[in-house]
């Protein structure tokens, strides 16, 4: 019993920043952890708070490198070839877990070409309609929709982005309401016309909707959470709305190359995990209506990874939602 409860504590040691540099094991140079989106994004902005709260606590600054193009596939390929030796990371979103349902070809496998390190959060989505369309209330949108088939249209940020699919989501958990999809190039080219009402309805992630809402500009009907917003008290969930179950986030996670060396991974998923349990760290998200994770082990991070593939390529499918 002593002799495997000291081995259990040496490799515990031996998965510490400070050790793995002693060994060499860690990298010389900065980490990067590569962004598959744009810089000031909704990803990009707490991948930068992670990045700098990580550089205090790993032997190496991390610095981010926004890596876009074709979706998150540039971006995602570019970790996906990259040394094994702990030097690149993946910071990317639920987009991960669509790739092989959307994208006919890829050039890296999303499971086989990826070690899962560590969940950082989960940003969800608000649903919002013009504010003079005739529904105050969620049921009242899903009658209106189940009386005019076909007539309303909805935005998203684009074909099989989180947004899209969370729509058709609830569009079919809503008894397969038929409203047209009008796809977008991002929440900002989206907005104006559901201000106008060229489209009644929008999913937007929580911190680009919340404003629009709070001001009056477009009517909440939801939120996607198990649980109601603190900024929005009074707007109810899916279920609490009449879509018992209904539940959809977008969802950040950190990846390795495959082959990392087991020690880097656990190193980077305990480090990761030390800054997402910070208060400070935790404030400055959730003012961005992230709800932090701290506690996720690269095994669960797979667990995880797996049954929102499940979830989502169905939907996908029945969607007939293709890279477009």
């Amino acid at each position: 019993m002593r002799r495997r409860t000291l081995a259990g504590a040496a490799l515990a040691t031996l998965a510490t920043p400070t050790v793995l540099r002693a060994q060499g094991t860690w990298p010389d140079q900065p980490v990067r952890l590569v962004v598959p989106f744009a810089a000031g994004g909704p990803t990009d902005i707490p991948a930068r708070l992670i990045a700098d709260e990580l550089s205090k606590q790993l032997p190496q600054r991390v610095v981010v490198e926004n890596r876009t193009g074709a979706g998150v596939v540039v971006g995602s390929d570019v970790v996906a070839k990259a040394p094994k030796d702990g030097s690149v990371f993946l910071y990317t979103t639920i987009a991960h877990a669509t790739l092989r349902a959307i994208f006919a070809k890829l050039p890296f496998d999303p499971i086989a070409d990826f070690t899962p390190v560590t969940m950082t959060g989960v940003i969800p989505m608000l649903m919002m309609v013009n504010k003079d369309l005739p529904a105050k209330t969620l049921q009242e949108f899903i009658a209106l929709a189940k009386a005019n088939p076909g007539k309303f249209d909805y935005a998203s940020t684009g074909a099989g982005a989180a947004l899209h699919l969370a729509s058709e989501l609830f569009l079919k958990q809503a008894g397969g309401l038929k409203v047209n999809h009008v796809p977008y190039r991002g929440s900002a080219a989206a907005m104006p016309d559901l201000l106008s009402g060229t489209v009644v309805m929008m999913l937007d992630v929580a911190n680009n909707a919340l404003p629009f809402v709070q001001r009056g500009e477009v009517r909440g009907l939801a939120v996607s959470s198990a649980r109601r917003l603190p900024q929005l008290p009074d707007l109810p969930t899916f279920s609490e709305a009449g879509v018992p179950g209904y539940e959809a986030y977008t969802w950040h996670m950190i990846f390795a190359p495959a082959g990392t060396p087991p020690a880097i991974v656990q190193a980077m998923n305990a480090a990761t995990n030390r800054v997402m349990a910070m208060d400070s760290v935790q404030k400055r998200l959730s003012d961005l209506t992230m709800e932090t994770r701290s506690s996720f082990t690269p095994e669960a991070t797979g667990d995880f990874l797996k049954a929102e593939i499940a979830k989502w390529e169905p939907i996908i499918k029945d969607a007939g939602i293709t890279a477009s």
